[in-house]
């Protein structure tokens, strides 16, 4: 992998860490607070998804400079990503879902679920972190 590459996905994994700091203070809030607050809303899917997508796109960087094949469903990525060895493969699998949750977010604006999302908060405050600890150290390792 060239510096530039280990770059990008460091920039991306700073996206990821700004999004979580912006969703921390939701996941104080209780559901009836959630859904009164139409901003913070649309402000946390927005965070979510923005947090799960610059990881896809992590997951496809490294695959591609692992020389694994990028799977053409993002819930493979987080899987391949594990079996490459960047990740745990049990953190691998419990971010997995996460991909469902970007779909969701993106495709289906009517069906949106509000205490599923701000489920998913709590979920992401919890392994996201992680993520990028794994990512940054699989990016140590290999001197970059």
């Amino acid at each position: 992998m060239s510096p530039i590459d280990a770059a990008i996905i460091r920039r991306k994994l700073q996206r990821i860490a700004a999004s979580l700091d912006g969703l921390r203070p939701v996941a104080r809030l209780s559901l009836e607070e959630y859904r009164a607050r139409f901003y913070e809303r649309k402000a946390t899917e927005r965070l979510l998804q923005e947090a799960i997508e610059a990881a896809l796109d992590v997951n496809a960087h490294l695959i591609a400079e692992l020389g694994g094949e990028v799977p053409e469903e993002y819930y493979g990525g987080f899987l391949k990503v594990g079996q490459l060895g960047v990740l745990p493969v049990d953190l691998a699998g419990a971010l997995a879902p996460s991909a469902g949750l970007r779909n969701r977010l993106v495709h289906e604006y009517e069906t949106i679920d509000d205490a599923k999302v701000l489920a998913s908060v709590g979920v992401l405050l919890h392994l996201y972190p992680r993520y990028i600890q794994a990512v940054e150290s699989h990016l140590t390792k290999a001197g970059l």
